[in-house]
């Protein structure tokens, strides 16, 4: 058997042809009119926007897609309350939408598919749904390596042993859903009621290091770009991000495997309260987190759907490797209540 870290490369060669969605699916033309839909994500990068808007007009859908980090979704949607202009955001994870849900910004919509989700993995607001499961890994270049046990095994590796010093990435915008759940997964380590922002000492030193041995990415210029030049050998990579790039840049890449876990997040999709056209935002919602939708986006973007009548068809290489990694334990609400504290206390004094 493959060792996990290898389950997952490049090899969605086979996708979907433009056309194979609307053929299978049982839902037909569900939107059924002209209004265009506005959508706000975090997902839609490495063409999955493109694909989405094609499959989604082939049913009647016309959609605007909104792309920006999942910090930038939550606050253009908190800032637009009074007068939205999304009518469905998805990709955020469990941590936005709850702050969402607390300011009132989601409307409460039960999707058609909503008894194929676990219970366990629906908030109990339920104004909000899950539609695909996705580690946050630390990845890295093959090609630097002689052997995976040379590689990092989990992030302090990073700016505890020398060897790894300037040779791995940290971001120098932090408005994206990536790298805060890495803090998130690196401070909620160091909880401690009494320390700064609940964090002790150690956990800010753990920051300041990381920051401080490592090298800031560039705008506009990918890790896998990085990493192929030999500038950097590691960095942050969601799973869907890591094949897509790795067939774009032509490299392989590992992922730790820390005994700790990962942050597993869970992207989910909602109705904005006020939308204009919320009928036809429903329909769509319906149809985007169907088994069909679910399944073909899951071959297409190897992703682990949370739909379980999805999971027989879709990428099986893509949910066995989600599969491979043990979640680690984040206390979401006590992420939830810091997390904007955090990331304003990291750009002010740790980001070079």
């Amino acid at each position: 058997m493959a060792h996990p870290r290898k389950l997952l490369i490049a090899s969605t060669a086979t996708l979907l042809a433009a056309g194979t969605l609307a053929a299978c699916s049982s839902v037909v033309n569900p939107g059924g009119g002209d209004e265009s839909l506005t959508i706000y994500s975090n997902s839609v990068s490495d063409g999955r926007g493109d694909w989405l808007k094609e499959q989604a007009a082939e049913q009647g859908f016309d959609l605007q897609i909104v792309d920006m980090g999942g910090g930038d979704v939550y606050n253009r949607l908190l800032a637009e309350k009074a007068n939205p202009i999304a009518d469905v955001t998805f990709g955020m994870n469990d941590v936005y939408f709850q702050k969402l849900v607390d300011n009132d910004v989601l409307e409460k919509y039960t999707p058609a598919w909503a008894d194929k989700i676990d219970a366990d993995a629906v908030d109990p607001s339920e104004m909000y749904y899950p539609i695909v499961r996705e580690p946050i890994m630390l990845v890295c270049n093959d090609a630097a390596f002689a052997k995976p046990e040379d590689m990092p095994q989990d992030w302090p590796d990073l700016w505890e042993k020398e060897q790894f010093h300037n040779r791995y990435e940290v971001p120098a915008s932090l408005g994206g859903a990536t790298v805060q759940m890495v803090i998130s997964g690196i401070l909620t380590r160091y909880e401690d009621p009494n320390g700064k922002l609940g964090i002790s000492d150690d956990g800010w030193n753990a920051i300041s290091q990381w920051y401080g041995n490592g090298v800031r990415s560039e705008q506009g210029t990918d890790l896998y770009a990085q990493m192929k030049t030999g500038k950097v050998d590691c960095g942050q990579m969601w799973q869907a991000g890591k094949v897509t790039r790795e067939k774009q840049y032509e490299i392989t890449t590992s992922a730790a495997h820390p005994a700790i876990g990962v942050p597993m997040v869970r992207q989910g999709v909602a109705l904005v309260n006020g939308t204009k056209h919320e009928e036809q935002a429903k329909k769509f919602i319906d149809w985007f987190g169907s088994a069909e939708v679910q399944a073909a986006w899951s071959k297409q973007f190897a992703t682990a759907p949370m739909n379980k009548d999805a999971i027989a068809d879709g990428n099986a290489e893509a949910i066995a490797f989600t599969e491979s990694f043990k979640e680690q334990k984040l206390d979401w609400k006590f992420v939830a209540d810091n997390l904007d504290s955090w990331i304003e206390e990291i750009q002010l004094n740790y980001v070079k």
